[in-house]
């Protein structure tokens, strides 16, 4: 069992940054890959980022890559979205989700065990 608890949300201008963190509970962080995820009113939940469990090899999405980097901290227990140079279109609720699986990195939300209550995050322009 896997508990997250999402923080670092809030306002910004279209331009600046933020750095979202996700703390989570138990003993076997290490073995599980994390994703953040952000889903916009009236819209389905989306892939931003994830990272895998061994290796740290990093996943984006095609609209974040080159602005927000995913990192981990395993002994933390905490995973970070940093994200730079934000557009309004970035403007959701952000949540943080871990993936038990020993051989993949999921990159969709049905993949993911464990979820967080989520962050918002809004950009204005």
């Amino acid at each position: 069992q896997v508990q997250l608890v999402e923080s670092g949300g809030g306002l910004v201008q279209a331009g600046g940054s933020l750095k979202l963190s996700c703390a989570a509970s138990g003993r076997t962080f290490s073995r599980y890959s994390m994703g953040w995820f952000r889903q916009a009113p009236g819209k389905e939940r989306e892939f931003v980022a994830a990272i895998s469990w061994i290796g740290g090899r990093t996943y984006y999405a095609d609209s974040v890559k080159g602005r927000f980097t995913i990192s981990r901290d395993n002994a933390k227990n905490t995973v970070y979205l940093q994200m730079n140079s934000l557009k309004p279109e970035d403007t959701g609720v952000y949540y943080c989700a871990a993936d038990s699986s020993l051989y993949t990195t999921g990159l969709t939300p049905g993949e993911y065990d464990y979820w967080g209550q989520g962050t918002q995050v809004t950009v204005s322009s």
